[in-house]
């Protein structure tokens, strides 16, 4: 059995989430990430001399699992970590957990069950990271940073924002160009790095699109969570990542000379309106100079870390920074520092995103594009109102990947899109005030809802409300099929329930239907042989990017086709479905195996429920190996629907209220075969109920039949299964 990636983050989610008891989720994952940090190492790095990490004796995961049930866990395991920490010059950074804090663990059995639980977790067959490639392309793929999500999900308002969602993180690292890396030497900067997330998806864009690993640099005022960045970045393969602790506008830590280290890349999504920013920071005597183009109110920390992140690039830096939607319109020293970052040049994008994507905070946000490289010459700044592209996701929204797309590729191309996007020249922009803020520049393509008043009193449909439909303008025949024009108004022609089965035969939508499906196949079989290939070479990343964009291309230019919603229906069907079989063919080859589904009760008792198979759906299997037997199970399943049909009709026929099968009924509502032969033997001594002791008996008859054939049909199936194993062996 190969468990898939979602079971697997599902299956140890739910687990780890129910030892959590009353400790906070923001204090817990500490605990869950530090043991799946140990086990990370250890498959990856034990037993390996050329290693750049170091899996001491007494340091590893497996110390962890000898320790399991022991009084002296907690002991145990801090001693670990600590070996571990003092092999690699992590101390301070992974040991800082204490394993054994009674307050927050419990004491005595409590405390040992739930560390020796919380080891069982990752103490896991399936969890095995030896084959991890860290590169986007793993095969048992990123617990870590699933992990993170959730906790930052179930952390709450004040402590979720130390994970920047990954999809908004995608965007901002495929906007800033690091698909134009050409060294090693080139390096990326985020100055509130929380979790390390943000970053890290920096650095995976730049070596998927070029193989080259740039050099990551993060600081965080946080030391529990700049920890966790750390780690984080270990467990993606960039160990070397420098990782700070610190306030980075008070005591920036990057320093060249005393002077801010600069960066060819740099992402930001710090903490929204910061009251107290200037805690420890002079902006009047700055010896960093950061705020030579004003100076943000005191009570607002926006524009400094904006200002920061600007003069923390080289001269031909690019960035980006997640703020709220107020940077663009506020007044007064903002309005200036705005003005001034206009002129200069620096500001090369604006993409306003949905409200409600960030876990810190549900109001709207914007990505603020920095581009220094040729300022001087930029005539306008290129801006986005992405906020109606999303899909909810239980309390929070979250963009699709075809928001994702849209945004990328329209950005890079500088494509305007009515009600979506166009490049503002600076001179308009002056002409407001320099107020960026979206609605200005960009009007949503909404009609307004108007009201016909003689269409409401006297029935039909305004003439404009059809003649404006795009289908029916491509569909002229249609038209004329459904509706009669009489004045102003249309009229339908045809029972409203005949409009489906008209639309369905008529010879334009027919050939529209055809011509979207020759299409399809055609993207199918050129497509083919890319799927067939799929080995344990295949970067998976650039597979599902090389069949989406050409899904995308082969309905561009179609008239009623939404290419986005295609290319939706992929990417769906992706991550529910088909990067996981990917990731089995990967790892496992082309074998379909199907196997047994064992489940424990209640009692603790393993209960066999069948088999099924991962790569293959159950039926495809049944129907290519097992004809023979099938056919049997089938013609049992016909006589099973046959008696069951019986067994309802002869209730049906003799039911209603004193009926003789409204007696035999339990305190359930059912009928049993003990119910039936008891209320028999009882009718039995008396003559005048015949009758009911006939229709008692046929259906008691019938009720043994259905047992008798799903006892069959259950013997098949194990006959199958066993036949299966004969096969396989």
């Amino acid at each position: 059995m190969a468990l898939k990636k979602t079971q697997l983050y599902n299956h140890l989610w739910e687990t780890a989430n129910a030892l959590r008891g009353g400790i906070d989720p923001s204090q817990y994952k500490d605990y869950v990430l530090t043991i799946l940090f140990v086990k990370y190492v250890t498959d990856k790095y034990k037993n390996d001399p050329d290693a750049y990490f170091v899996v001491p004796e007494g340091g590893s995961f497996d110390e962890l699992v000898e320790a399991k049930g022991k009084v002296d866990i907690g002991e145990r395991i801090n001693k670990v970590l600590a070996k571990l920490a003092e092999e690699n010059e992590l101390k301070g950074v992974i040991d800082q957990v204490d394993f054994d804090d009674s307050s927050k663990l419990g004491t005595g059995k409590e405390k040992v069950d739930r560390l020796t639980r919380l080891i069982n977790i990752f103490d896991n067959p399936e969890l095995n990271f030896s084959k991890n490639r860290a590169d986007g392309d793993d095969i048992l793929g990123d617990v870590y940073e699933y992990f993170m999500k959730q906790f930052a999900s179930e952390a709450g308002k004040s402590k979720g924002q130390f994970y920047t969602p990954a999809e908004v993180s995608r965007i901002m690292a495929r906007i800033i160009g690091v698909e134009k890396v050409t060294s090693a030497a080139q390096t990326a900067y985020d100055p509130t790095c929380g979790s390390g997330s943000l970053l890290l998806k920096v650095a995976v864009q730049a070596k998927e699109e070029t193989g080259i690993e740039i050099s990551l640099y993060g600081q965080e005022i946080d030391p529990d969570v700049a920890n966790l960045a750390k780690m984080n970045m270990i467990m993606h393969g960039m160990p070397t990542a420098e990782i700070e602790k610190g306030n980075t506008l008070a005591n920036p830590k990057f320093l060249d000379n005393g002077k801010l280290k600069t960066f060819d890349f740099a992402v930001a999504n710090p903490p929204f309106s910061q009251k107290n920013w200037m805690n420890g920071v002079d902006p009047q005597n700055d010896p960093y100079k950061r705020f030579e183009d004003g100076i943000p109110p005191a009570k607002n920390g926006d524009y400094a870390f904006l200002l920061h992140l600007i003069k923390s690039l080289k001269p031909k830096g690019k960035g980006a920074i997640i703020l709220p939607h107020g940077v663009l319109f506020r007044g007064n020293a903002e309005q200036e520092i705005r003005k001034n970052l206009i002129k200069r040049g620096y500001i090369k994008g604006i993409i306003g995103l949905p409200a409600n994507l960030f876990y810190g905070t549900g109001i709207p946000a914007v990505i603020i594009v920095i581009d220094k490289e040729n300022a001087r010459q930029r005539k306008g700044i290129f801006i986005i109102d992405a906020s109606e592209g999303y899909r909810k996701d239980g309390a929070k929204n979250r963009l699709r990947e075809r928001d994702i797309h849209k945004i990328v590729t329209t950005f890079k191309n500088f494509e305007e899109i009515p009600g979506y996007s166009r490049m503002v020249s600076f001179q308009e922009i002056e002409q407001n005030d320099f107020n960026l803020n979206i609605p200005r520049y960009i009007e949503k393509n909404q009609q307004e809802d108007i009201q016909d008043i003689p269409a409401h009193l006297h029935g039909g449909i305004p003439a404009y409300g059809i003649d404006n439909l795009k289908v029916l303008n491509e569909f002229k025949d249609l038209k004329t099929q459904l509706f009669d024009l009489k004045g102003q108004y249309y009229h339908l022609k045809i029972p409203a329930d005949e409009i489906q089965s008209i639309i369905e035969q008529n010879s334009s939508v027919r050939e529209f239907k055809n011509r979207g499906l020759e299409k399809f196949r055609d993207w199918a079989d050129k497509n083919t042989p890319l799927l067939q290939s799929i080995g344990e070479d295949t970067k998976v990343s650039k597979l599902i990017k090389h069949l989406s964009e050409s899904l995308l291309t082969i309905y561009k230019d179609d008239k009623l086709i939404d290419e986005y919603a295609v290319f939706q229906i992929l990417m769906d069907y992706w991550d529910e479905e088909m990067k996981d079989d990917v990731y089995l063919i990967i790892e496992k080859g082309w074998k379909a195996e199907p196997y047994r589904i064992i489940v424990k009760n209640k009692q603790g008792k393993n209960i066999d429920k069948g088999w099924t198979c991962d790569l293959l759906p159950k039926n495809i299997v049944k129907d290519e190996f097992f004809k023979e037997e099938m056919e049997v199970i089938k013609r049992l399943e016909e006589q099973k629907e046959k008696v069951e049909r019986n067994m309802q009709e002869l209730l049906e026929e003799n039911s209603g209220e004193g009926s003789i099968f409204e007696e035999v009924k339990n305190d359930k509502g059912n009928i049993t075969k003990k119910e039936l032969q008891k209320k028999i033997n009882e009718f039995s001594k008396n003559p005048e109920f015949k009758d009911d002791i006939a229709l008692l008996k046929k259906y008691l008859d019938l009720t043994k039949e259905l047992t008798q054939i799903k006892r069959q049909t259950k013997n098949k199936e194990k006959e199958l299964s066993k036949e299966y194993q004969q096969r396989k062996n």
